[in-house]
């Protein structure tokens, strides 16, 4: 009863040593779509940034999300390899980005723009916040087609179980597919929804507050149905995996942010 895995070429088109991939292409629609919806979102009360001022922060984005991901990569899961082979570090052609990294480099960026630009920082991280679902939810199909970060072995009867012919015939869950779903599409049609109300919008850091506690709450629920990396396996109870530890602290965060916002005074 177990679906098939699609099988569909990571690659869309492939020109000599050139090859145009879904990864590379998630990862542009999330940042363009995301750009645009900031701008929108930024137009209305309480008016956190200008459209040049959000223009200028896209090429920061870009950085904070690409070394901040691969830095998180390789100090989170595989530092004992990078030591040995520094060489590697850069290499993302290879694989290997990390999203709590990658949402620690965008908290630099953000930060420093700012601070820089004598903008609200916790007002901008709100528009940033609402708009994080779109790259998360093009990310994971773009993982789901990779066929990779599968999930964790199941029975022929679960729900959208699944062989991926490439790790085994056990059926699986598609962990990327739950991802998708619900810190891409459920996250953001709620975050969208409590947008719409001005009284939170008008609360600095409640929005990204939301954001961080939902995100992690989603992550934290998936990696129970997601394989862990094979180089680190269960690190507690063969149950916690490194995604739990990340995610944790990113919910702490976001409830202490959601009660902070809470408590000031809407301008």
């Amino acid at each position: 009863m177990a679906l098939n895995f699609p099988q569909i070429d990571p690659v869309i088109v492939q020109i000599g040593p050139l090859a145009l991939r879904w990864y590379a292409m998630a990862y542009l629609a999330g940042l363009l779509l995301g750009w645009q919806y900031v701008k929108r979102m930024a137009r209305r009360p309480p008016h956190a940034a200008t459209d040049p001022q959000v223009d200028d922060f896209l090429t920061w984005a870009v950085f904070g999300v690409v070394l901040g991901g691969r830095l998180g990569y390789v100090l989170f899961y595989k530092p004992a390899f990078f030591l040995e082979n520094p060489g590697q570090i850069l290499a993302v052609w290879n694989g290997g980005m990390s999203f709590h990294g990658g949402l620690l480099g965008v908290a630099v960026a953000t930060i420093w723009y700012t601070h820089r630009h004598n903008m609200n920082t916790l007002a901008f991280g709100d528009l940033l916040g609402c708009a994080a679902p779109i790259g998360l939810f093009f990310g994971r199909l773009a993982n789901f087609i990779n066929g990779e970060l599968w999930g964790r072995t199941t029975t022929d009867e679960a729900p959208l179980a699944m062989i991926f012919p490439h790790v085994g015939p056990e059926p699986r869950h598609p962990s990327q597919l739950y991802e998708a779903t619900l810190e891409g599409l459920v996250l953001f049609v709620l975050l969208f929804v409590l947008w719409r109300i001005e009284a939170i919008r008008r609360r600095p850091g409640m929005l990204f507050g939301i954001f961080l506690a939902g995100y992690g709450t989603a992550r934290f629920t998936v990696e129970f149905f997601r394989e862990p990396d094979a180089h680190l396996g269960y690190l507690f109870a063969d149950a916690i995996t490194m995604g739990h530890i990340l995610s944790f602290p990113m919910i702490l965060l976001g409830l202490g942010l959601i009660a902070y916002a809470g408590r000031r005074a809407a301008p």
